[in-house]
């Protein structure tokens, strides 16, 4: 059956996606976060997490989405990125965590040419799931730290 990944699966509106349980650190329930101003539309704001400044970054505006609601079951993945080298813990806002899974590498698809409600450079690929499909985030690209602070900085030269 091949390789095979465990992936943190969860629900961004009525759709599934996944990332790679080897970057996810924790998660923990949505509290309240500190606005930021001058910031993207996509940093919902930062939160202490035992002594730690983290950016929480609502995953729905990211991938080009409107604005999160937050629910009962509205979850913070803290994750691994890099940024010039150094380990940074980032937050990531999402619906509601589902389970980690395993995807064989045989059950995993490219990402499509079209048709995707995500950007393709965003995507590593579709995961099969039983009868779903889940979007794998390619989170290099999608959630890539120097390609969202020079967005930050952008918006503070229009602000």
């Amino acid at each position: 059956m091949g390789e095979q990944a465990q992936y943190l699966t969860f629900a961004l509106g009525d759709e599934v996606f996944a990332l790679d349980i080897r970057v996810v650190r924790e998660i923990i329930q949505y509290a309240s976060v500190t606005v930021v101003p001058l910031m993207p539309a996509f940093v919902r704001g930062v939160m202490n997490l035992r002594g730690a400044v983290v950016p929480v970054i609502d995953l729905q505006v990211r991938l080009g989405r409107s604005r999160s609601q937050v629910g009962k079951k509205t979850c913070v993945v803290i994750f691994d990125a890099t940024l010039e080298g150094e380990r940074v813990e980032l937050g990531l806002m999402v619906d509601a965590v589902n389970e980690v899974v395993d995807i064989a590498e045989s059950r995993i698809e490219p990402a499509p040419q079209f048709g995707t409600s995500v950007a393709r450079q965003f995507i590593s690929g579709l995961g099969r799931v039983g009868d779903l499909l889940v979007t794998i985030l390619a989170p290099e690209q999608a959630l890539d730290i120097e390609a969202m602070a020079l967005l930050a900085g952008d918006h503070e030269g229009t602000a």
